[in-house]
């Protein structure tokens, strides 16, 4: 075995031997000024699973962790202190060559290599390693953020029958990096979710777990009496100089500082874990919990923490014990403890605080080794619970890139044009005229752009672990602006009467829906959630795949349908599309409903659709076919992206308007004449007229419309489904067939066919400060595609809203 590297294969460490503690006058110990308060930063990475969403190749895989500063100045990284192998690996031989490893050489830690063979394949690692990050010469708290650096690597499979050898090289395909800022190393307890990237569509579940720790301890088992210190102490062998000599006090207290913030979060996020998985911890009876010299000082003021809903019943008596330490040196502080405070810090005796630092020291180190303990027999439910609150916290971190607004959508769009009436908005309502730059689409545009520039004066949590996908770059993330609507029930509706139970006014999703954590996909025997995505013109049925990995992610169980019933047969008659459409998803329907019936019956309970481009113009004609009728009452959640719903009547896009009008006359697609109004000289008989008029709508029960105003495929108006400016001043009839159309399909989202409905428009704005000028940026294709290669966007509107998902 090579010097520089250290391996494991299937056997459990055991934990190291508890440290004998001599009693105080054993031997006299001789402190050093250079490592007296020397401190590290534990960061524990508890690697569960590796879950294979989408990888595109088989073969063998590994993870690669490393940590670093991101001040690249300081000299130290983080090192590998400790390895725990917490469950046997429960996989065949053949699909895991059992060895983690330590690289002495880049301080970085390798998971042993699993084989990878099919997509939705669950690979239990059951492994935690911990990084140390020494403050060494620095003598104080990092001031630096750190990195947490996830590399995976891949190996193919051999040919010649031997698919793996000891020897074999594994390169780097993709990486994923996280930021820890200099406030989260004081104390963290977080989920952590490694996505790598479009390419490398995993899931690893991993959770984070930071302390600040005296450096020495960060690996011992029980917790020595501090008596050994203090003793010495107290013998006066040493001169001030020796123990914190000129110009140390300011850095002493500052550890001081940090180790009691440490002991304070290590303490109230073990009690908050603790109570929420209804577990308490019991290893703290028999710890040795002896303070020398302080043991009688404080006894009034011992808490018992077990009655006092901590969950941590045996460590009463030591904490307790500190308290009343601290109580009685800081007596010339009235007694108030108060950390935060530098004078009374001061006040302390250069002994005094050298006895509370080692106090407090190898309390710290008890109550994380202790922690981590607890998480190992707990683990499922703890990494259940904080990805919980993982999930909540998406909300409120991603709303940086989120400006929300509500609009009430009005009865019915008025006709106005030139005359007298042009002056009328929406609502009936005198309006001045309109100027070129109050457009929509450059309304929306401007407002994005003016939220990205005010992105780098936010203030980003500093307390949690930051995706650097996101906060890398944050002002070149994509900015969605969301617009949930308040639905205007008609009052004049021929077929009911108005209720106001009717109007839908959509509100911030519910603060206890999340998404529920699964090691593997959940599925109720008795229950479908089934989702379709659908391709657009010339597409592919993979082209959704990153909103499909989105949706697994949050719904674990859900059932998908890559639609392949039109790829290559896009360009005929929509009606056509519609009915291959239709009977694709009623057979893949009847087949899963006919699998989980062997488990006692079956119903759907939610079928949603997601379409992209021309997909939602085929998902709504499907709908209209007869063999979807028994499935309509089912319809829960449909999410159009980038959808030309009102067709291609006024748009702008001269250059696009062009290549329709070639591809009508070159390749005689009969979708492009439905598109444009031509495929019948009747407006009243073309197909989208038809179309608008039929209730493909009205029966889901939450409707998102995702356009863009750089998208120049789609016309924005069509996209939104909304009124278009252009069609207020044009006298023809084509402005009054177009207005048909918008009213009834919002007649539609109006329809009082469910008791809750929720309609929102979601505009996204994507970065394009770095593309280069060509042509798909000139016709609007680049927007247009790039909805098909992020998913960023996709992440902020799914993970803000899990209740449409789920």
């Amino acid at each position: 075995m090579p010097p520089r590297m250290r391996c494991l294969t299937g056997s459990i460490p055991k934990s190291p031997p508890s440290r004998r503690l001599l009693t105080p006058r054993s031997r006299r110990v001789q402190f050093f000024t250079p490592d007296m308060l020397e401190t590290v930063h534990e960061i524990a990475i508890y690697i569960h699973r590796f879950h294979n969403l989408d990888l595109f190749q088989q073969g063998w895989y590994q993870i690669k962790i490393s940590a670093r500063w991101e001040d690249g100045s300081l000299e130290s990284c983080g090192t590998p202190s400790r390895v725990i192998q917490y469950e046997a690996p429960n996989i065949v031989s053949d699909d895991i060559f059992a060895v983690w490893r330590i690289d002495d050489a880049d301080h970085s830690f390798f998971t042993h290599p699993f084989k990878i063979k099919y997509a939705r394949q669950d690979v239990p690692l059951s492994i935690m390693v911990s990084f140390n990050f020494a403050t060494g010469k620095y003598e104080r708290p990092a001031s630096s953020a750190a990195i947490l650096k996830f590399e995976l690597m891949y190996a193919p499979l051999l040919e010649n029958g031997h698919e793996i050898q000891a020897s074999i090289e594994m390169f780097p395909t993709t990486v994923h990096e996280f930021r820890i800022p200099p406030k989260a190393l004081h104390g963290l307890h977080s989920y952590c979710p490694v996505h790598f990237d479009a390419f490398h569509a995993v899931l690893v579940d991993l959770s984070v777990h930071i302390v600040f720790l005296k450096a020495g301890t960060s690996i011992q088992e029980k917790v020595p009496s501090t008596s050994l210190m203090v003793e010495n102490i107290a013998d006066g062998n040493y001169g001030s100089n020796q123990i914190l000599g000129q110009g140390w006090s300011p850095k002493a207290i500052e550890i001081v500082k940090s180790l009691f913030v440490s002991r304070e979060i290590l303490m109230e996020e073990t009690r908050n874990l603790s109570r929420a998985i209804g577990q308490k911890i019991d290893d703290l009876h028999n710890a040795d919990l002896n303070l020398g010299r302080f043991e009688f000082i404080g006894s009034s003021l011992r808490t018992d923490l077990s009655t006092a809903n901590t969950g941590i019943s045996g460590s009463s008596m030591g904490v307790g014990h500190l308290a009343g330490m601290l109580q009685n040196i800081l007596e010339k502080s009235n007694g108030n403890v108060d950390f935060e405070n530098d004078v009374m810090l001061y006040s302390l005796s250069k002994e005094e605080l050298l006895d509370v630092y080692f106090t407090m020291g190898n309390q710290l180190s008890f109550l994380w080794n202790t922690f981590l303990n607890f998480h190992r027999i707990n683990r499922i439910a703890i990494l259940e619970h904080l990805h919980g609150v993982w999930a909540m916290d998406r909300k409120a971190e991603w709303s940086i890139w989120m400006v929300h607004s509500k609009i009430e959508v009005p009865h019915r769009y008025l006709k106005s044009g030139a005359d007298d009436s042009s002056h009328h908005n929406a609502l009936g309502k005198v309006v001045g005229l309109r100027k070129s730059n109050d457009e929509p689409a450059q309304g929306a545009t401007t407002r994005a752009e003016l939220h990205r520039k005010s992105i780098a004066q936010m203030k980003i949590n500093s307390h949690s672990i930051q995706d650097m996908y996101i906060f890398g770059d944050p002002s070149h993330v994509p900015v969605v602006l969301v617009e949930q609507h308040v639905i205007d029930v008609p009052n004049n509706s021929s077929s009911h009467s108005p209720d106001p139970n009717d109007a839908a006014i959509p509100t911030a999703p519910g603060k206890n829906v999340v998404p529920k954590f699964s090691l593997g996909p959940k599925r109720n025997c008795r229950v479908l959630r089934a989702v379709v995505f659908v391709h657009g013109f010339q597409g592919h049925h993979l082209d959704l795949r990153l909103v499909r990995n989105q949706w697994l992610l949050i719904d674990p169980g859900a059932e998908c349908l890559m639609s392949e019933a039109n790829e290559e047969k896009t360009t005929g008659d929509f009606r056509e599309m519609g009915r291959r459409l239709a009977l694709e998803v009623v057979a893949f329907l009847r087949k899963k409903m006919d699998k989980l019936s062997r488990y006692g019956g079956c119903k759907v309970t939610k079928l949603s659709f997601v379409g992209h481009s021309i997909g939602n113009i085929i998902i709504r004609s499907a709908l209209t076919e007869s063999v979807m009728g028994p499935f309509l009452k089912h319809l829960y959640t449909y999410m159009s992206i980038s959808g030309p719903h009102l067709g291609y009547w006024y748009s702008s896009n001269s250059l696009f308007n062009s290549g329709l009008w070639l591809l009508k006359k070159l390749k005689g697609a009969q979708c492009i004449n439905q598109l444009t109004s031509t495929d019948d000289p009747d407006l009243q008989n073309t197909f989208f007229y038809k179309l608008c008029k039929q209730k493909t709508l009205e029966n889901f029960k939450n409707i998102i419309l995702v356009s863009s105003p750089q998208d120049g495929y789609v016309p924005y108006h069509s996209a939104r489904i909304e009124l278009c400016q252009a069609s207020s001043w044009d006298q023809s009839k084509k402005s009054h067939i177009f207005m048909d159309m918008l009213n009834n399909c919002l007649d539609q989202i109006r329809a009082p066919s469910s008791e809750r409905r929720v309609f929102m428009r979601c505009d996204v704005n994507f970065d394009t400060s770095s593309q280069v000028r060509n042509l798909n940026t000139i016709i609007g294709r680049a927007a247009h595609i790039e909805f098909l290669e992020t998913d960023m966007f996709a992440k902020f509107i799914m993970w803000s809203f899990p209740e449409f998902f789920l």
